[in-house]
Order: C-alpha cells, then sequence, then structure tokens
C-alpha cells in the first residue's frame, strides 16, 4: 500500500508540475463558465429603439419615459418623420420603431381609444417579438392606470409591423450565421494543415531550395482552398434559396465580392495558424474549437451581442464572422448596396492584411 501511494504521489508531482495539464484541468472550466455565464443569455436588453412622436403630449411622454426606465431599451433618438424610418434601420442598430400618431392623448380622453404603432428589424425574429411583446406590455400597463384613475374603459391598440421578414422565417436568421460558421470553419481548418502537412511529410525543405519565392509557396497553398470555399459558397446560397426560401434582395454580385473577401479572411488567418505550429494535430485542434466557439459566441446570429458585459463586445470586434454576418444581412434580407455596408468590408480587408503580413513574417525560410 505504501509503494501504491508513492506512485500516486509521483503522479501528482507529474501534474502540477506540466504548466499545461493545470491549464486544462483549471484554467478552462474556469474561462468557460465565465464565458458562456454571460454569453449563452437570450435575455434582451439595451436594445436601441428609436421614437416618432407627432403629437408630443402628456400621455405619450409618459409612456416614452416608461420606456426609458427599462433596462430592456436604450432610445437611441426621436425622429421627426416616417421618411427617416427605413434610413434608421439601415445606417444603425436600430431594432424597433415606436410611433405616436397626432392627438394621441386627445384621442384617448375624447373617444376613450388611440392608436399607436410599433414597427420593428424582423431579420431577426427572436429579437424583433420580444421587443414588440416588451413594447405592448408597458403600454398596457399605462392603459390600467389611466382606467384606474378615471374609471370608464380606454383602448391603446398597438398596430405592429416587421420590416424585412413579416412571415417571421427563422431562416433569415440563422442562414447567413450559418454561411458564416461554414465558411470560417472550412477556410482556417483546410489552409491550417497545408504548411505543416508539408513540415510533418519532410517535403517543405524541397519547397524551399525550388527557385520559387517562399511567399508564393504560402500564397500558393490558399489558391485551392480559394476556388473550393467559392464553390461551397454557391452550394450553400443556392440550397438557401431553393429549400429554405431565404430571399436575396441585395445584388448577387456584391453577396458574393463580400464572401470571397470572407474566405480571405479565413484562408489568411489558416495560413498563421498553419505557421505558428508545428503539427496537424495542433493546427486541427486550433482552427476547430479557436475557431467554432468564438464564432458561435460572437458573430451574433444564436446570441444577441448588445447583452454580452463590454469586454465581450470588444472581443467581438476581433472576430471576422461577426462582421461578415452583418454583411450577409444587410444585402440578402435588408436589400442594402456597398455604401451601407463599406465599413465591415473595410475591416475585413483590414483584417486580411494584418493576417497576410504576420503569415509571412512568421514563415520560416529556413529550417531547424
Amino acid at each position: 500500500m505504501k509503494r501504491f501511494f508513492s506512485f500516486v504521489r509521483k503522479e501528482f508531482y507529474h501534474v502540477f508540475r506540466d504548466g499545461k495539464t493545470m491549464l486544462m484541468l483549471f484554467g478552462m472550466p474556469v474561462m468557460q463558465i465565465l464565458l458562456f455565464g454571460f454569453a449563452l443569455t437570450n435575455e434582451i436588453k439595451n436594445s436601441q429603439i428609436v421614437i416618432c412622436d407627432y403629437s408630443r403630449d402628456d400621455a405619450t411622454r409618459k409612456i416614452i419615459s416608461k420606456l426609458e426606465a427599462s433596462n430592456i431599451f436604450h432610445i437611441r433618438e426621436s425622429l421627426l418623420s416616417h421618411m427617416q424610418i427605413e434610413e434608421s434601420f439601415k445606417s444603425s442598430n436600430v431594432k424597433l420603431v415606436v410611433i405616436f400618431p397626432n392627438n394621441f392623448n386627445h384621442d384617448l380622453l375624447h373617444s376613450n381609444k388611440a392608436q399607436v404603432q410599433i414597427i420593428a428589424d424582423a431579420s431577426d425574429p427572436n429579437t424583433a417579438t420580444t421587443l414588440t411583446n416588451y413594447v405592448t406590455s408597458i403600454i398596457m400597463t399605462y392603459q390600467q392606470q389611466l382606467m384606474a384613475i378615471n374609471a370608464f374603459p380606454m383602448s391603446i391598440t398597438p398596430e405592429i409591423r416587421m420590416y424585412y421578414n413579416p412571415e417571421l422565417k427563422g431562416a433569415t436568421n440563422f442562414v447567413p450565421g450559418v454561411i458564416a460558421l461554414v465558411l470560417m470553419l472550412i477556410c482556417v481548418m483546410m489552409t491550417s494543415v497545408s504548411i505543416v502537412r508539408e513540415k510533418e511529410n519532410g517535403t517543405m525543405e524541397i519547397l524551399l531550395v525550388s527557385p520559387f519565392n517562399p511567399m508564393l509557396v504560402v500564397i500558393s497553398k490558399a489558391i485551392p482552398y480559394l476556388f473550393l470555399s467559392i464553390v461551397n459558397l454557391l452550394i450553400i446560397l443556392i440550397l438557401s434559396v431553393s429549400l429554405l426560401d431565404m430571399p436575396i434582395n441585395g445584388s448577387i454580385f456584391l453577396l458574393i465580392a463580400e464572401s470571397i473577401l470572407f474566405i480571405i479572411t479565413g484562408l489568411s488567418l489558416g495560413l498563421l495558424i498553419s505557421n505558428l505550429v508545428e503539427s496537424q494535430q495542433a493546427a486541427m485542434l486550433i482552427s476547430m474549437m479557436g475557431m467554432m466557439v468564438p464564432t458561435i459566441l460572437f458573430t451574433g446570429f444564436m446570441f444577441p451581442i448588445e447583452n454580452m458585459p463590454i469586454p465581450l463586445q470588444i472581443i467581438s470586434y476581433f472576430i471576422p464572422s461577426k462582421w461578415f454576418y452583418t454583411i450577409v444581412k444587410a444585402i440578402m434580407i435588408k436589400g442594402l448596396g456597398f455604401y451601407d455596408v463599406w465599413k465591415e468590408t473595410l475591416v475585413l480587408a483590414g483584417m486580411v492584411v494584418v493576417l497576410l503580413t504576420i503569415s509571412f513574417k512568421k514563415f520560416k525560410t529556413r529550417l531547424a
């Protein structure tokens, strides 16, 4: 028994001396609990809405103050006319617009009924439905308070409209996210093992002594996967349109061009991983686990990014799929053009430049 405990003690020593094992044992569970605990929530809060108040009376001010008091909504601005509504949806992250017609309070007091219009961005149908329910609930609470004071029935009727996705199809939210996830994983995973495979097979030395420029060796690794990923993209789009009834309201050529830019971003990231690791197993592990979880968490198609703590929102800015997801939704669902997605395009282009630059610098032209 004494010998048995000595072996157990020896194994403890081995574990405590291995920093990687200690990190996996204690670091990963702590990080996963903190990350998933903050990120995995469908709770809606701090959603940006705008108000279009034609009446500007006591009743509308009280309802707006109730909306402001809720942590669910953040009133971004007040619009002056209907003409600004669609522009608000296109140019910002506005989720919902509340419109009070003229003489709202007058109609409520004299005819005992009034209407309020609620317009939601239904490209994310779950969020749109939840937000309209919250606004309706707040309005109904105000209606009940009025009835208790005046002792006669009053009716405020919400008129709800859904922009971009009136049928509230779930595909409009998940298809762009799945496109981003699939392309990112395929591009990064396939490219990440390319250079490492040559190292393990011993053929990298032959490539380096060839007349080719070493940088061309790196680029040549990505070209086949670029064309294969474009074929994958076309297949995904055909299936999305034909089987899932996914609309493409914008330019198909712009969508393909933006997708190719995203593919190049993924390939660049894969090349960087391939230059940093020494085994195909490590490359596959980093590309699969290192990209799948951030893409699912920080893209925005499963969990609203605005609900996350500020540090996690900052991390999301470094995830390429977040920007591509925004671009795909803008083109496919909202029918927007390049003028409306140029900022996201510039971010992806900047990522390509940075990732390729680091990949070239980390590429070893001499093998030890």
